[in-house]
């Protein structure tokens, strides 16, 4: 079953997350099917870039967003065509 989910980034105690494509059995940082945005929680206000359209594309096909990626993805589509950029997460 593919997910939809936040991998980490970023150095020890300044976290980033990528949003990507994932088999559910991999690992959080392994392997990814494909990537469609980032968040950044540490900035003031928070940073969302996400492409809604191709995220959900992937819905249609199957894959499962996670609670937080569906949060994100709420928060992107309020944003509207432009990138969701300095909202608040």
């Amino acid at each position: 079953m593919l997910k939809i989910r936040l991998t980490r980034t970023g150095r020890k105690k300044s976290p980033s997350y990528r949003v990507v494509v994932a088999e559910a059995r991999w690992a959080r940082d392994g392997r990814r099917v494909a990537e469609l945005g980032y968040y950044d929680p540490k900035t003031d206000p928070s940073t969302i870039r996400l492409d809604v359209a191709e995220t959900e594309a992937w819905i249609r096909k199957g894959a499962q967003p996670t609670e937080r990626v569906r949060k994100l993805l709420d928060i992107a589509r309020a944003a509207g065509p432009a990138a969701a950029s300095g909202a608040g997460a």
